[in-house]
């Protein structure tokens, strides 16, 4: 984590924000406010942000001046992602947005501990740094990116973590999807306990 966080929350080191269709996982179709969080240690090596790893390169951001931008849109929904965003105390942000009348959902590794207020978490957890248990228990979906065949098993030993009536997603690393996809296909129709999802902001060309 950057030095020049507060603990507080009060400023979080903003990459980016936008306004856009979710495109993947159990709200994809919807319109949201996606706010970006520069930081992270998991250090995906298919990561397709890495630019958002160091936190130094980010704005610190008022918090407060978050809020306000995100309030500005027709769907009153934001997402934050990263990064790894619960590297940070996100209470102060989440509390904010809901005062707004913004719902809140995340999309986090679950390395670190949950902080925070949530309408909706997805887990997408990576073997670089394994998720703690609080975050698995409060997912509403697990969403695992499948780069090779070993992450079959490996999803498997998150499903078996998570409540079971949570949402469970399969979805193929973009640059090996064409070679995954089938894979995926296959596997959902042996263990339909599973569901497909598919980047599909990049089919549509958009953020």
């Amino acid at each position: 984590m950057s030095k020049r966080v507060p603990e507080d929350g009060t400023l979080l080191p903003l990459m980016e924000e936008f306004y856009t269709i979710q495109g993947e996982g159990y709200h994809t179709g919807k319109a949201a406010y996606f706010i970006r969080l520069g930081g992270c240690d998991v250090g995906c090596h298919w990561c397709d942000v890495k630019e958002s790893w160091d936190a130094e390169l980010h704005p610190l951001t008022k918090a407060d001046d978050i809020i306000k931008n995100a309030s500005q849109y027709p769907a009153k929904t934001v997402v934050i992602t990263g990064g790894e965003p619960l590297i940070y105390n996100l209470d102060y942000l989440t509390k904010g947005l809901r005062e707004a009348g913004i719902k809140t959902f995340i999309e986090t590794s679950g390395a670190y501990s949950l902080s925070g207020h949530w309408d909706w978490i997805c887990l997408s957890p990576k073997k670089f740094k394994a998720p703690l248990p609080d975050v698995i228990a409060a997912a509403g979906e697990l969403k695992v990116i499948v780069f090779n065949k070993s992450d079959f098993e490996w999803a498997e030993k998150y499903a078996s973590q998570i409540p079971v009536d949570r949402k469970l997603y399969l979805q193929p690393e973009w640059s090996k999807a064409t070679e995954m996809t089938p894979l995926i296909i296959d596997y959902v129709k042996e263990h339909p306990k599973w569901e497909i999802s598919l980047q599909t902001h990049k089919y549509l060309n958009i953020p």
